[in-house]
């Protein structure tokens, strides 16, 4: 998933709060649940009458809000031992302890990485918007409206990350600036902020619609189009000069501590990053023997990197166009969703689909981009223009990964849980929500998704890239590593083409210790079906196993360790 995506919460409406609820007396969970979420609303870019306020007072306002709310939570009686109540409690006990330390590093100086941003914001918001009335048709215009204000809102965080050297690297702001003027020049009747009034219900007028339109159109024109125009000459004229030549995050004032707490937010651990990258190389080294071992069963007889070397030039194992590899993808997509039912007890009721990303967005991922299951928006997996460069072999690892019962499945399961408190139904943890789409593309072996050799060593292939990730992420950021060095991990060992080894490797300098997050969280999926299995024996049953790990939602891996332990212990009554 890429990182406006993640920034947007499940359908919760922005509301400012007239008063600091945050400040009352203790009144109890539900309280401090309710005074929480009303807090998380002011990021949430999804819904509302405006856009996230994103000012430095804003958020000076949160974290003094999510430090009361921890003291009050910590305040509390404690809970029953089981429960949903404990569960929720740890979890936001886990959430705020987070908010409260991140809080001192102002990550909001920097509100973007190398391909995604605030920037994608609305498009996302676009992307999510059913307009059923003439009322919900004037408050989109109205947010449109209301975007250079909040443009203006993260101009201003940059400048100050600026003033204090917390900025990206140059060849970050470079590709992002170039997405930029992408959209800047994008004539306004094409403006995927256009998109939620192309198919207006019948209930409005047809004059009506027309109107409406020409509204949004000259939102987009006077107010939209200016703003990405400043945006573009801020970039050229204040950002990029000042931007930093080190890659590592370890090169920003307090870069070092700051590092150490990404990686332990991001693998929600307490993993040091010294000991991250054993793990890394620990990894490397055992994938190294199954990627030979698959290489042997295509028939190739010839040394692992001349094969390697093989499958990058190939024409046999990539598509002619788009069109061919989104109708391949579409499918093994198929195909999946008929094995489901033998491996899930619960599926999502929503449906997902594949589609090709709009061209004012090339610039970032392809993956996945939350449905709504309020309003019938599926999930969709989105293909990059550039994706059709991607060995073919790969695509089943990334279908499941992304679709089912990667991304799709997990998130839409807990969307659909609305007995649950909202904050845990959003798309966090990262070590869960990234660490089961890799257990899921390791699933798909016993699932049988796998057909050929070819398609086996893509899926040994992606698991070394993600391995890779906990040398090459450390190694930059703690270690002092230059880009180059970091990218031969994934040029030596993986099958990735060179414009995936060289994108790869930019992310992971533009988002810190991210990356770390797929493979760890993957071990401990793995870690705690291997535990199951030998504690119940016969009684284990797969599709209990994977609803029990789904259906409490995302939670940090610590607290995944004692849920299972639960169940293990119930199933074995």
């Amino acid at each position: 998933m890429n990182r406006s995506a993640l920034a947007l919460v499940v359908a919760l409406a922005v509301s400012p709060l007239s008063s600091p609820a945050w400040a009352q007396p203790p009144s109890g969970m539900e309280a401090v649940i309710a005074d929480y979420e009303a807090l998380a609303r002011q990021t949430d870019g999804t819904d509302g009458p405006g856009w996230p306020d994103v000012s430095k007072a804003a958020a000076d306002r949160r974290a003094q809000g999510y430090a009361a709310l921890k003291a009050r939570l910590d305040k509390l009686p404690p809970s029953a031992p089981d429960g949903e109540e404990a569960l929720t409690r740890r979890l936001l006990e886990w959430r705020l302890g987070v908010l409260v330390e991140g809080a001192r590093f102002d990550e909001d100086r920097i509100p973007f990485d190398n391909g995604d941003g605030f920037f994608n914001t609305a498009n996302y918001a676009a992307a999510t918007t059913v307009i059923r009335t003439e009322a919900d048709a004037q408050a989109w215009i109205a947010r449109l409206r209301a975007l250079p204000a909040y443009y203006g809102q993260e101009i201003a965080n940059m400048r100050r990350g600026v003033a204090t050297g917390f900025v990206q690297p140059r060849t970050t702001a470079a590709s992002v600036l170039a997405i930029l003027k992408i959209a800047a020049d994008q004539p306004a009747e094409s403006s995927p902020l256009l998109s939620p009034l192309k198919a207006l219900p019948a209930t409005i007028p047809a004059d009506r619609q027309t109107a409406l339109r020409a509204e949004a159109l000259a939102a987009v024109r006077q107010t939209v189009k200016p703003a990405q125009a400043l945006l573009v000459s801020f970039f050229e004229r204040d950002y990029l000069p000042h931007a930093r030549e080190a890659p590592g995050a370890s090169s920003l004032p307090g870069g070092r501590d700051y590092y150490a707490y990404a990686v332990r937010r991001s693998t929600t651990t307490d993993l040091a990053p010294d000991a991250v990258f054993a793990l890394g190389e620990q990894e490397v080294a055992r994938l190294k023997g199954e990627m030979e071992a698959a290489m042997r069963a295509t028939g190739f007889t010839g040394t692992l990197p001349e094969f390697i070397a093989m499958l990058r030039t190939d024409p046999r194992f990539y598509a002619p166009d788009l069109a061919t590899y989104v109708e391949k993808a579409s499918e093994i997509g198929k195909r999946i969703d008929g094995l489901l039912p033998l491996w899930f007890g619960k599926l999502p009721r929503l449906t997902w689909t594949i589609r090709q990303k709009p061209p004012e967005q090339e610039g970032s991922s392809s993956g996945y981009d939350l449905g709504d299951p309020v309003k019938g928006v599926p999930g969709r997996v989105v293909v990059g223009a550039q994706s059709f460069g991607d060995p073919l072999f790969g695509l089943p690892s990334w279908i499941l990964h992304e679709g089912v019962p990667g991304h799709h499945l997990q998130i839409a399961l807990g969307q659909e849980r609305t007995d649950l408190p909202a904050f845990r139904r959003k798309d966090e943890p990262t070590a869960f929500i990234e660490g089961w789409a890799l257990y899921a593309e390791q699933l798909g072996e016993d699932m049988g998704v796998y057909r050929t050799a070819y398609e086996r060593f893509g899926r040994l292939s992606f698991d070394m890239w993600r391995a890779c990730r906990l040398m090459m992420d450390v190694g930059i950021h703690w270690k002092g590593w230059s880009a180059e060095r970091a990218a031969s991990c994934l040029r030596d060992n993986t099958a990735l083409p060179e414009r995936a080894v060289v994108g790869e490797t930019q992310r992971y300098i533009a988002w810190p210790a991210q990356a770390l997050a797929y493979k760890v969280g993957e071990l401990r999926f793995l870690a705690e079906r291997q535990r199951a299995e030998q504690a119940l024996g016969p009684r284990f049953d797969i599709r209990a196993f994977h609803d029990a790990v789904l259906d409490d939602g995302p939670m940090p891996l610590s607290i995944l360790h004692d849920q299972v332990g639960r169940w293990i212990a119930a199933v074995g009554r």
